[in-house]
């Protein structure tokens, strides 16, 4: 059995659907767990949820946590918010990859299915969550803020916190030779975000696998036709 950590696929379909078959050769016996943003910014958010949603269905083990992205658009959806991802036409782009005209048309199961995502989950070894934690707040309340778990970019690691366990989480693009290096240094807090979606930037477009046990790294370049999206900056 092996266990596969990835994040951040932002609609990038097909760039997900060959790591997952030609590269890891996903078996059911192995453990997949993907850390939130499903969709937004690519080609396909429809075509991810559609085949995380299959997975398991075709026996594969499958967790999947919840990222600001996939909330943002459930909160759209649903009525609960405004529409706050990128620009409008990012917007636009993700509501034709589901053939609709507003995010109240999306239809209900893909709604139903984000909004079953849990917010983190820990393995023996390992706590998974989309962005990280504010380690200044109190334990209890670390681990209930939902919207920080979905959203921080910057926090204090802090071991005592996690009984043991290292942190794995996505949520900022950063440079695949900054993430190796992360990796073989055995950081204990680890992000695996490698800005998949950024076709135009070779210091990212690449979708991040780690394999728990053996500390693999796989690097899966950007796969998708080419799409709109701007250089990320910063």
């Amino acid at each position: 059995m092996a266990r596969f950590v990835t994040t951040d696929i932002h609609g990038c379909a097909a760039t997900l659907r060959h790591t997952v078959e030609d590269v890891l050769h996903l078996r059911p016996t192995d453990e997949l767990y993907v850390l939130g943003d499903y969709v937004n910014k690519g080609p396909d958010s429809q075509g991810v949820l559609d085949y995380l949603m299959q997975l398991p269905q075709r026996g594969y083990q499958v967790l999947c946590l919840r990222g600001n992205h996939d909330q943002n658009l459930l909160d759209a959806a649903t009525g609960q918010g405004k529409v706050e991802w990128a620009s409008d036409p990012d917007y636009q782009f993700t509501l034709q990859s589901f053939g609709v005209t507003q995010p109240s048309e999306i239809p209900p199961e893909y709604l139903r299915w984000l909004a079953a995502l849990p917010f983190q989950h820990d393995l023996a070894d390992y706590t998974l969550v989309h962005a990280g934690f504010d380690f200044r707040q109190p334990p209890d309340k670390m681990r209930a803020d939902h919207h920080t778990m979905m959203t921080i970019k910057q926090f204090t690691f802090d071991a005592s916190r996690m009984q043991g366990r290292r942190l794995l989480h996505g949520h900022v693009p950063t440079p695949t030779a900054a993430v190796e290096r992360h990796v073989h240094n055995h950081q204990e807090s680890i992000g695996l975000d490698t800005g998949c979606v950024y076709r135009h930037n070779p210091e990212l477009a690449h979708l991040a696998v780690l394999e728990l046990d053996s500390l693999q790294l796989t690097l899966q370049p950007n796969l998708e036709e080419p799409y709109p999206i701007a250089v990320r900056k910063g």
